[in-house]
């Protein structure tokens, strides 16, 4: 059986931010080095990054509009 190669990776996150991503995580079975290899192997296998990154977001709806759009997307409930 052959061993790949790894590499460690150090990074300075900010502790809060670690903590709630770490319980993300947790809820999905993964520890926070199983992330970062997904993140990792999304970034190879695009050649880009998994996700849009700008500098201009998309403009947030108010709830008035998020329910007509789900009304008129699925009829009213």
């Amino acid at each position: 059986m052959s061993k790949t190669a790894s590499t460690l990776v150090r990074a300075r996150v900010d502790a809060a931010r670690y903590r709630k991503a770490e319980r993300v995580f947790e809820r999905l079975g993964m520890k926070t080095s199983d992330a970062i290899n997904v993140f990792l192997a999304q970034v190879a296998l695009r050649q880009d990054m998994p996700f849009a990154v700008t500098a201009q977001p998309e403009r947030l709806i108010s709830d008035q509009e998020q329910v007509r759009n789900w009304n008129d997307a699925l009829g009213e409930y």
